[in-house]
């Protein structure tokens, strides 16, 4: 067993001696360092995670916000009708309507190169019926009344038909909501995680220094003092962990900016753009990697505290 005058001489100074004021849990242990280290990477991996939820949402917003911006109209060639008048008699149609802010039909040649990605190039297409396009860009926060140029395009271009792209915006919210759900869970695992690796660590500090903390029950120390000294401790190392797994997640998505603004006009670069955006989180992605740390150093110190009051309560 731990001598006892050595414990006196952790807790408290020899007379005549000046010293810095002693802990109850040495800073600087292995277990200590090894605690550091599981919260870096946990912290870590609930950086990235929230940077990525945050990518992945601002982009389905872009998404779906350009897409709701505009819809199409299809015209099938159709034997003995003119599909130029039949383009024209849609295109004025969709000008006429509530809301539309401007109306692009595309040429025969335009609308063929629409089908490359899947027919490849080099194909003679003046045989197929391939249908004309008109795009429609409606005014930003507004919408048409789809419901009437629908009906004016059956009633004067019967083979007309016009496309809202409705599926695709509730096929965008629903992966755009799976992805934020899963990335919900994975912080959700990661705080959880942080808490079982906080109570074994905070248990096995506490057994470490088991004779400590009798000879402090002894001198009349109060549980209230022994967990305000283990929360402290805690508190400092989830400090160091968030810091340095937070820290390095925030330097990741600092290296994907630049790299992303050097590669914009790059063919890669259109992709990358086309995928996430300015692959930028902005100050307010930032903000929350922050706050993120500092939550999970107060659940690491909360934790400490709790699993102590509970121990102490448990042994007295």
């Amino acid at each position: 067993m731990t001598d006892l005058p050595e414990i006196f001489d952790r807790i408290a100074p020899r007379n005549g001696e000046v010293r810095q004021e002693s802990t109850i849990v040495p800073k600087t242990s292995i277990a200590g360092s090894a605690l550091i280290a599981v919260v870096a990477i946990m912290a870590f991996l609930g950086a990235l995670t929230t940077g990525a939820v945050l990518l992945v949402a601002g982009s389905a917003s872009e998404w779906q916000s350009g897409v709701a911006r505009e819809v199409t109209i299809q015209v099938r060639p159709v034997s003995g009708r003119d599909i130029e008048a039949d383009v024209k008699k849609a295109a004025d149609l969709a000008r006429a309507a509530p809301g539309v802010m401007e109306v692009r039909p595309y040429t025969r040649a335009e609308s063929a190169r629409l089908l490359e990605p899947w027919l490849g190039t080099g194909l003679a297409l003046d045989d197929l019926p391939v249908p004309r396009v008109i795009v429609v860009r409606l005014q930003s926060g507004q919408q048409s009344d789809f419901k009437d140029l629908r009906a004016a395009l059956t009633r004067d271009v019967a083979n007309a038909s016009l496309d809202d792209h409705r599926g695709w915006i509730t096929r965008m919210r629903a992966m755009a909501g799976t992805a934020i759900a899963i990335g919900i869970a994975i912080l959700v695992i990661v705080l959880a995680a942080t808490v079982l690796t906080v109570t074994f660590a905070t248990r096995g500090a506490m057994a470490a220094n088991r004779p400590t903390i009798e000879v402090l029950h002894f001198i009349g120390a109060t549980d209230r003092y022994i967990a305000r000294e283990f929360q402290r401790h805690f508190l400092t190392l989830g400090l160091k962990g968030g810091i340095i797994g937070g820290g390095a997640a925030v330097l990741i998505f600092l290296l994907a900016s630049v790299l992303g603004d050097r590669l914009v006009g790059t063919a890669s670069g259109d992709e990358m753009s086309a995928l996430f955006g300015s692959f930028s989180i902005g100050w307010t992605g930032y903000t929350v990697m922050a706050l993120q740390i500092a939550l999970i150093a107060a659940i690491t110190a909360g934790t400490s505290r709790r699993v102590v009051t509970q121990t102490l309560a448990a042994v007295t």
